[in-house]
């Protein structure tokens, strides 16, 4: 790697052919053994490796108490954002079994950078639970959220089970899909 100097400007590192290595970084989905998502997130960091574990806190109600409690929103699956030398160390981890595949294909699956901040950004700013759904959604209006914490937020606007959702839709993985009211939405 070359890091090239620019009259003292901050300049991107680049690589020996003078490409940006910020670019040659991508969104992965590394598979992970089951109930070991948060350790793994943990050894990732640790590593240097810039990865993305979606949790969300709810409350879980039992006879003699209430506790918050960390759900992984997508078990056995953790985003890593790696360059090719990291997406070989990141299957140096014994708990990372493979990357998810396209079917037919034998390349790792590659998540856009666009949908990989909306998401990101839904998980930090919804008050309200977000579901992912796996099942194919028809295509909904394009939506941008204009109240409430989502504010700024752009995505698409389903109907499921008669409540309006926002919908962020991840390459392969479906849609994480979040309660709106119709309100607090503008058409893009």
């Amino acid at each position: 790697m070359i890091i090239s100097k620019n009259d003292d400007r901050n300049v991107l590192p680049t690589d020996v052919i003078g490409r940006s290595v910020a670019h040659s970084k991508r969104w992965l989905v590394a598979i992970v053994r089951i109930h070991h998502e948060k350790k793994t997130s943990e050894r990732l960091t640790k590593m240097g490796v810039e990865n993305f574990l979606p949790i969300q806190q709810e409350v879980h109600n039992w006879s003699d108490r209430r506790k918050v409690v960390d759900r992984v929103i997508l078990p056995m699956m953790i985003f890593v954002h790696v360059d090719p030398q990291e997406q070989k160390e990141v299957l140096t981890l014994s708990a990372i079994s493979r990357y998810m595949v396209l079917r037919g294909e034998s390349t790792p699956a590659v998540i856009p950078d666009q949908q990989m901040l909306r998401f990101k950004f839904m998980l930090d700013y919804s008050d309200e639970t977000i579901c992912m759904s796996t099942s194919p959604l028809a295509p909904g209006e394009k939506i941008r959220v204009i109240k409430g914490p989502l504010a700024g937020l752009e995505g698409e606007l389903v109907d499921m089970n008669g409540k309006s959702k926002v919908a962020v839709r991840l390459t392969m993985l479906g849609c994480a899909c979040v309660d709106i009211p119709a309100g607090c939405v503008e058409p893009v």
